[in-house]
C-alpha cells in the first residue's frame, strides 16, 4: 500500500498521469472494503507515509546538504514528518472501515473522510498542504471545479469518483454467476460524476480582461550555500541591479530575498544601491517587486517584497510563514539548533494585505509556499474593487536542490490561477520561473538552475470566481461542513438500519 502512495506522486510533477491518483486511490478503498477499522487504519496509514514521502522526500536535502545533519537523521526526519501527517488519512481509513454500508452511499461517505483528512493536513498546526490530492487535478477534465470548489473540492470530488469505482468492483464481485445485477447501480457513478457534468456546462468564465501587462522576471540562480556568502554577495547584488535597471517591461520582478541584507547591512555593503533603484523606478510607467528582508530588532523581522514605482511606498510582509523555516514551533528548537542554517523568528504580516498598483493591474504578492493557501489567497477578493487583477509569487527553493519540488510548485500555482481565473507571475532563484495566464496555461517559463529574465505579456483580470467569493468570506468551513453534513447522513442511515 505503500508502493501505491509513492506511485501517486508522479502526478504531481506530470499532471497528464493523474489517472494515477484515481487507480491508486480506488485500490485502496477497495483493500478498505474487507479490513477491520484497525487493519483500514493502517493501510491509511501506509498509503499517506508513502504518499508524503515519495512526494516531499526533497526536504532531505535542505536538512542534509544545507543544514549538516548526519543523512541518517534528515531521513528519519522526513520520515517522521509523513508518518505523522498520515495519522489524519489513518482515522479517515479507520472510520470508513466501521461505517460504510457496502451500498452507493460508501462513496460519498470515503469522499467526505477523505477530505476532512486533507483539511486537517493543510490547516492544523499551520498546515502542510503540499501535494494535496487536487493539484495532481490540473490537467484533468476535474479542473473545470477549480473555480467553484477549488483544490480541496476537486480532490473530494476525485475520492468519490475512485470510491465508487472501488464499490462497484466489490458489488460486481457479490454477486454469484447467472445472478442478475442490482438495478441502478450507475447512480453509484453518476453521483460524483454529476458535479463535473455540470461544472463543464454551465458558465465557467467568472472574470473579464482588464488590459495587458508587459512583465520581465528575474531568476538569480544562487545556490543556497553561497546565498549569504560574503565572497558571492557582491556579484549577486550587482547583478540584480544590473537587471533591474536594464529591464524595459512596465512591471519587473525578483525572487524572494534577492537582496539577502537587512537595509542597513546593504547600506554598508553597497552605499546608495536603494537610492539608485528607487530613482530608476521613479519615472512613471516602470515598477519593480524586488524580494528582501526588512525590521529590525526591536519590531522584528519579515520575509518581505518592497514595491518600487513612482507612487507611494509599498512594502508586503509574508503572512503564512515555513514551520522550522521562519518560526520555530513551541518544543522543536533542539531540532533547529542542530541545523547550521540561518533560522529564526520572523513577525506575521498581515492577513488582507493591499495590492501593488502598476497602472491599471493591481498585483498581489505572494511569497513562495503561501500560494498552497487559496483560502487565505480568496481574502483578497471580499472587495470587488481592491481585488487583484494578477498574483506575483517570488520564492527560493534552492534550499530543495534541482529536484521535483519545482514542477510541483509550478502545479501548485497553476491551480491557483484556475481557482481565481488570474494571471500568476513567478520570479523564483532557481527555478521554475514562468508567466501563467488565468487558465493555468504556462505561457513561458525559464530553464531551472540558469540565471536569466523572461519577459512576458500577461492579460490581467477583475471579475469573481464562486470559490473566490464564498473562500474570501468563510475559508474552508464550506467544504467541512459539507463533509460533516454526509457523516451526519451516514449515521441517520446506520440508526435507521439498526
Amino acid at each position: 500500500m505503500a508502493a501505491l502512495g509513492a506511485l501517486q506522486s508522479l502526478a504531481f510533477v506530470h499532471t497528464t498521469l493523474w489517472l494515477l491518483c484515481l487507480m491508486t486511490l480506488a485500490a485502496l478503498v477497495w483493500r478498505l472494503d474487507a479490513a477491520s477499522p484497525r487493519r483500514a487504519a493502517l493501510l491509511g496509514w501506509a498509503y499517506g507515509t508513502g504518499w508524503l514521502c515519495a512526494g516531499t522526500w526533497w526536504l532531505f536535502i535542505s536538512m542534509y546538504r544545507y543544514g549538516g545533519l548526519p543523512a541518517p537523521l534528515a531521513a528519519a526526519a522526513v520520515f517522521a514528518l509523513a508518518a505523522a501527517l498520515s495519522l489524519y488519512l489513518a482515522a479517515a481509513c479507520a472510520a470508513y472501515a466501521r461505517w460504510r454500508r457496502g451500498n452507493g452511499f460508501d462513496a460519498l461517505l470515503f469522499a467526505a473522510l477523505w477530505l476532512l483528512a486533507e483539511l486537517a493536513r493543510g490547516l492544523l498546526f499551520t498546515g502542510f498542504p503540499w501535494v494535496a490530492s487536487g493539484y495532481a487535478l490540473v490537467d484533468s477534465p476535474l479542473a473545470a471545479l477549480a473555480p467553484w470548489v477549488g483544490v480541496y473540492g476537486m480532490g473530494a470530488l476525485m475520492a468519490a469518483l475512485a470510491a465508487a469505482c472501488a464499490v462497484l468492483a466489490a458489488q460486481r464481485q457479490q454477486v454469484p454467476a447467472g445472478a442478475p445485477r442490482p438495478r441502478m447501480r450507475g447512480l453509484v457513478l453518476a453521483v460524483p460524476l454529476a458535479p463535473v457534468v455540470l461544472a463543464a456546462a454551465l458558465p465557467h468564465e467568472f472574470t473579464r480582461p482588464e488590459g495587458e501587462l508587459g512583465v520581465a522576471l528575474l531568476q538569480t540562480n544562487v545556490s543556497q550555500d553561497e546565498k549569504f556568502s560574503a565572497e558571492r554577495l557582491p556579484a549577486t547584488l550587482a547583478w540584480v541591479g544590473r537587471e533591474l535597471l536594464a529591464a524595459r517591461a512596465e512591471l519587473v520582478v525578483a525572487p524572494e530575498t534577492a537582496v539577502p541584507l537587512l537595509p542597513e547591512q546593504l547600506e554598508d555593503m553597497a552605499p546608495g544601491y536603494w537610492a539608485m533603484l528607487q530613482g530608476a523606478f521613479a519615472t512613471p510607467g516602470r515598477a519593480a517587486l524586488v524580494g528582501v528582508p526588512l525590521g529590525d530588532f526591536e519590531r522584528g523581522y519579515t520575509n518581505s517584497v518592497v514595491g518600487l514605482g513612482a507612487g507611494p511606498p509599498y512594502r508586503y510582509d509574508k503572512t503564512h510563514l515555513v514551520p522550522f523555516g521562519e518560526f520555530i514551533p513551541l518544543g522543536f528548537r533542539w531540532f533547529t539548533q542542530m541545523m547550521n542554517i540561518p533560522l529564526g523568528d520572523f513577525a506575521r504580516g498581515v492577513a488582507n494585505p493591499p495590492s501593488f498598483a502598476v497602472g491599471v493591474q493591481r498585483v498581489a504578492p505572494n511569497i513562495c509556499y503561501e500560494d498552497l493557501f487559496g483560502e487565505e489567497l480568496a481574502r483578497r477578493f471580499v472587495d470587488p474593487a481592491l481585488a487583484p487583477t494578477v498574483f506575483a509569487n517570488v520564492s527560493n527553493l534552492a534550499w530543495f536542490g534541482n529536484t521535483v519540488a519545482l514542477p510541483q510548485h509550478l502545479n501548485i500555482s497553476r491551480l491557483r490561477t484556475l481557482e481565481f481565473q488570474r494571471p500568476m507571475l513567478r520570479a523564483t532563484n532557481t527555478g521554475a520561473t514562468a508567466a501563467i495566464d488565468h487558465r493555468g496555461n504556462v505561457l513561458a517559463q525559464l530553464p531551472p538552475y540558469t540565471a536569466g529574465v523572461l519577459s512576458a505579456r500577461v492579460e490581467g483580470r477583475s471579475g469573481t470566481t464562486p470559490f473566490a467569493w464564498w473562500a474570501g468570506r468563510w475559508g474552508v468551513w464550506p467544504l467541512a461542513l459539507a463533509a460533516w453534513a454526509v457523516l451526519a447522513a451516514a449515521a441517520g442511515l446506520r440508526r435507521r438500519a439498526a
